[in-house]
C-alpha cells in the first residue's frame, strides 16, 4: 500500500521560512516525479512545484518563483519545499503528491498525479 506522508507545516509571520517534507512509501521504485499543491478555503487546488524522478528538472508557479525550492532526497522517496519570504496569500493547506511509478517527467496538473497526502496546514501572519 502507498503512503504519502507530509510535515513541517505552522504558523509563521510574514516574511520568514518554513520547510516542508514529503516522504513516499510502498512504491518499488523512485522513478515517478512529485509534486507540491496548495488549497485555501473557498479555492481549488493549485499546482505549487513539481520535480522529476531525478531531481534534475523542477518547475514552479508564477506566485512562488523564486522564493520557494523543490528537491528530492537521493534516494529518490522525499522531497522538500523550501519556502523563504513567506506572504500571508500562502497561507494554505499544502499537498504533496506523488505520479505513478514510471511517470518520470515533473507535471502540474492534479490529475497527473495518482497518490496523495492528507496535507499539511501553513499559515502565514501578516
Amino acid at each position: 500500500q502507498v503512503h504519502v506522508v507530509e510535515s513541517g507545516g505552522g504558523l509563521v509571520q510574514a516574511g520568514g521560512s518554513l520547510r516542508l517534507s514529503c516522504a513516499a512509501s510502498g512504491l518499488t521504485t523512485s522513478r515517478y516525479a512529485m509534486g507540491w499543491f496548495r488549497q485555501s478555503p473557498g479555492k481549488e487546488r493549485e499546482f505549487v512545484a513539481t520535480i522529476n524522478w531525478s531531481g534534475g528538472d523542477t518547475d514552479y508557479a508564477d506566485s512562488v518563483k523564486g522564493r520557494f525550492t523543490i528537491s528530492r532526497e537521493n534516494t529518490g522517496n522525499t522531497v522538500f519545499l523550501q519556502m523563504n519570504r513567506l506572504k500571508p496569500e500562502d497561507t494554505a493547506v499544502y499537498y504533496c503528491a506523488a505520479r505513478q511509478p514510471n511517470m518520470v517527467a515533473a507535471a502540474s496538473f492534479t490529475y497527473d498525479y495518482h497518490y496523495w497526502g492528507q496535507g499539511t496546514q501553513v499559515t502565514v501572519s501578516s
